[in-house]
């Protein structure tokens, strides 16, 4: 009751001002009154009785103000106050409040932007049921090369942990996809009707996922329309179904409920549709549409290409799950314990969003702290510009001592403006942060963030207003201080200027925000540097007058090597009649690509029985001509290397170095009768057996396109779109339409999926480090420009506060140039004694780097020499030109003044 009485009277003391204050100048009225009414009852004249009421008093005003600071809400409206005075304050020198909100706007939005990205990867909690019980499956590995990393299953492995493991639900889905087409009724958008034709309908090429029977029972997701799929659809040869995402089912089939039940046209084979998926609902995958993976213990299943999921049974837990695991796959255990002395293997689980985001976190956290840096010196900027605007307010302090107010009103008033000033910057900074979000967005690949959005939501916008509150802590804590040293009796009159400690803190802020700056320059540098290093590397073959385009082979169709090879050569041949086209040839991968991955075994020769994993690479012939890469050994593939022709191979050097030793291959063999018949330079390629880098250039087998096996050829292209190449001496106007019309004169039903220069195969090879170099080094930017305006504005200040000294050392025979060193020197020395710091700093921090470096040493000698100088020019324009101001000071006048 206390608390509601005292709330009640907070509020009206706050909302009825007006009616409040006329009650009590009504009873301090009143009360003088009676007791000037009694004193003239007591003889006293009515002119002495009223001025001894009065004095007994104290003084009526007196009286009110100790009334008013005894009420309910009395601090939230000196609050108020110190508000509306502090917006006076902040509108008058509007200067400095916009180089306030500006500097907090950048470092707080670089700050919310990437917290953006960490909150999506690491604390934001995946749209699913009970995310906290979905899993992956990590291996341990002991021995002479311990490893620690989440697996990829094969047939043997997914019916073990399926049939044995019943803590959990698991479900695998294909590791590796390529789009699928399906073929659309143009007029009849929407229609239910079955699609056999192979003429008249219109092609759309989609995004696909293969998914086990329980893949979205995994993840809680129950379809709008219909089912997910059955066992019996998931068994090999079982029928062919498919489940589509709700965007395709509404964009393409009209969302028509009579769909369910109903066949579509895809992968050149009918297809029944038993699901369509809810509106929002996201996968790991991201697909259009998901079909039956169908696993077993051949083919794909032959290898580990299978990504698993697995849900936690209720009742069940994850050590009880992990040991059912490790006694499903003893087998496996025992067999490596067997084979590498010392060596043991086991399995654990690993939550799911830690398990899809462990390559992107450190990269995210690492943003993190370079955006924290960034927070770091804004706030030391800020801290020497409030604490100079407080020196410059002294005198004003003073007065407003002398006249009764105290250092804990003087301070609450200093801190509500740095609050005003952090709160506009917070808001600015939402919005610059939602602005770099976007960008940061846009830049990166498709598929490139594990989760579906990045969005600005509760908890972003709760960290900014953190941050913003934090940075008024940090900025604001150094005029505080100072404004408690304020001697009354010397400030009155005093002339505003730095004292010797004051000037030696700002210049220590400066140090600390150009240390901090040398190391973020020097990390962009060095990435600047890897990324330089890895775009020329030498590729192995001529990228310029080249042009490629993918399509998706994943289809009944070409199943048939026959078929497969009629494509290959109508296509080949209508391209080669386009005008300005000088070769035209398919490759399943081409350079800057990761290859299709299989096991060799050397089969004559010293070295027979050897065996290792190689890159495979299917071809036509022309291949090399087109992507002119150089034959060293042997002869290229010619139109005679064909089905009923003995298997040949064309191997790179790097194949030779790892096999032969460096000797000639040629004529060679390998499993089982495939001859060696040339052997080509090495190209560039994205890594696949050994992660050296993400451009390397590994050991390669090409193949003749019509040699492949008819087994293994509707895998590939399970996997792996081929590429169509053209090489033309000049650019031709519309290249990529006539290409996909020579496609379509040998299958109509067949589009590309996408158009592609070298240079863009290699852009996204190299997209990480593109994006790494991107953002670093605009922090790094962003650091510089914030470290620039702290030395410009000490200077500046100098000058202004100096003004006078100056114009007398001129008048006495000084000159403008020593002037203006002798200014500027603590802007120098500063700047030098963070240099130096910053490379201390450097010696240690990089060294973190060293994974992230491919041709670059982390005590790179250009790197650190380029730091310097751009460092050093830095601090001479940020020197100078406040210090022209000096050549316009007119010493006479000083003289005058004086």
């Amino acid at each position: 009751m206390k608390l509601w009485s005292r709330t009640t009277s907070m509020m009206r003391n706050l909302f009825q001002k007006s009616r409040v204050e006329n009650q009590l100048d009504d009873e301090v009225h009143a009360y003088v009154n009676m007791l000037t009414d009694e004193r003239i009852a007591a003889g006293m004249p009515a002119s002495e009785a009223r001025r001894t009421a009065q004095a007994e008093f104290g003084g009526i005003e007196q009286l009110k103000q100790a009334v008013r600071d005894q009420r309910a809400g009395t601090d939230v409206e000196l609050l108020w106050q110190d508000a509306r005075f502090g917006l006076r304050q902040l509108r008058r020198n509007h200067g400095f409040t916009l180089t306030v909100v500006l500097t907090l706007a950048l470092s707080i939005g670089a700050n919310t932007a990437i917290f953006s990205i960490v909150n999506a990867l690491m604390l934001k909690s995946l749209p699913y049921a009970h995310p906290e019980r979905l899993g992956v499956i990590y291996e341990h590995a002991t021995g002479p090369h311990p490893s620690q990393d989440m697996i990829a299953l094969d047939g043997e492995e997914w019916e073990a942990l399926r049939d044995n493991v019943p803590s959990l639900i698991s479900a695998i889905s294909s590791g590796m996809a390529s789009g699928v087409n399906l073929q659309v009724d143009p007029v009849q958008s929407g229609s239910v009707q079955p699609r056999y034709s192979q003429a008249g309908g219109q092609v759309q090429y989609l995004h696909a996922a293969r998914i086990s029977a329980h893949y979205l029972d995994v993840l809680d997701i129950q379809p709008l329309l219909g089912r997910n799929f059955t066992a019996t659809e998931d068994q090999p040869h079982g029928p062919k179904s498919a489940i589509l995402s709700y965007n395709l089912w509404r964009t393409t089939f009209g969302g028509d409920r009579n769909l369910l039940g109903q066949t579509i046209h895809l992968k050149g084979e009918p297809y029944t549709v038993v699901g369509v998926l809810p509106q929002g609902a996201v996968t790991p995958s991201h697909a259009d549409i998901y079909t039956a993976l169908q696993p077993s213990r051949e083919g794909e299943g032959g290898g580990a290409n299978f990504d698993v999921i697995t849900r936690l049974r209720d009742g069940a837990t994850w050590q009880q799950a992990d040991a059912e695991i490790n006694r499903a796959w003893a087998g496996q255990a025992a067999r490596f314990a067997g084979h590498v002395a010392g060596g043991q293997l086991t399995w654990y689980s690993v939550p799911l969003q830690k398990g899809k985001t462990e390559d992107l976190r450190p990269k995210a956290l690492t943003l993190m702290l370079a955006a924290g840096i960034i927070l770091l010196i804004a706030c030391a900027n800020l801290a020497g510009l409030t604490l100079v605007r407080m020196l410059r307010r002294t005198p004003e302090i003073a007065i407003r001592l002398a006249l009764g107010a105290s250092h804990g009103q003087i301070q609450m008033q200093l801190w509500v403006e740095n609050l005003l000033l952090a709160l506009m910057g917070g808001l600015a900074g939402i919005g610059a942060g939602f602005v770099a979000l976007r960008g940061l967005l846009s830049m990166l690949p498709e598929g490139f963030l594990p989760v579906a959005s990045v969005p600005l939501d509760g908890r972003v916008l709760a960290f900014t207003l953190a941050v913003a509150v934090f940075t008024c802590l940090l900025f604001g804590m150094l005029p505080a201080l100072a404004s408690r040293k304020v001697d009354l009796r010397s400030s009155m009159a005093m002339r505003v200027g730095f004292g010797g400690d004051r000037l030696r803190l700002r210049q220590a802020l400066i140090a600390g925000e150009v240390a901090l700056t040398v190391v973020l320059l020097a990390a962009s540098g060095l990435l600047i540097r890897t990324l330089i290093h890895l775009e020329t590397l030498p590729p192995g073959f001529i990228p310029n007058g080249v042009m490629t385009a993918k399509a998706s082979l994943d289809d009944a169709r070409y199943r048939d090597p026959a078929a497969f090879a009629h494509l290959l050569d109508t296509s080949i041949a209508a391209m080669q009649q386009i005008p300005g086209v000088q070769i035209a040839a398919v490759g399943l991968t081409l350079p800057y690509e990761r290859a299709l991955n299989d096991s060799v075994k050397i089969g004559d020769g010293p070295e027979a029985g050897l065996e290792a994993e190689t890159d495979v690479v299917y071809v036509t012939p022309g291949y090399f001509d087109a992507l002119q890469i150089s034959l060293l050994r042997g002869r290229a593939f010619t139109g005679s290397d064909g089905t009923h022709t003995k298997p040949v191979a064309i191997v790179n050097k790097a194949f030779a170095r790892r096999f032969f030793n460096g000797a000639d291959p040629v004529g060679r063999s390998f499993n089982k009768g495939v001859t060696i018949v040339g052997m080509v330079a090495d190209v560039a390629t994205a890594p696949g057996i050994d992660d050296s880098g993400p451009i390397t250039s590994e050991r390669t087998v090409y193949i003749p396109a019509t040699q492949i096996n008819a087994r293994l050829l509707p895998l590939v292209h399970t996997w792996f779109q081929p590429s169509w190449i053209v090489r033309t001496a000049a650019p031709i106007d519309g290249l990529t339409g006539q290409m996909q019309r020579a496609l379509s004169s040998a299958d109509p039903s067949l589009p590309f999926s996408g158009f592609y220069s070298m240079s863009d195969l290699m852009a996204a090879t190299l997209a990480t480090q593109r994006i790494e170099v991107a953002l670093l080094s605009a922090m790094a930017g962003l650091a510089l420009l914030l470290s620039a305006v702290g030395i410009f504005a000490l200077v500046s200040n100098m000058v202004v506060q100096k003004t006078r000294e100056i114009g007398i050392r001129i008048a006495l025979g000084s000159s403008v140039r020593r002037a203006m060193i002798h200014v500027s020197s603590p802007g120098v020395r500063a700047s030098v004694a963070g240099l130096v710091v910053g490379l201390i700093l450097c010696t240690g921090a990089l060294r973190a780097m060293r994974s992230v470096l491919y041709g670059v040493g982390v005590y790179d000698a250009p790197t650190i020499a380029a730091v310097v100088l751009t460092l050093a020019a830095v601090t001479l324009l940020a020197t100078t030109v406040p210090t022209l101001r000096i050549a316009r000071i007119e010493p006479a006048k000083t003289l005058r003044d004086e």
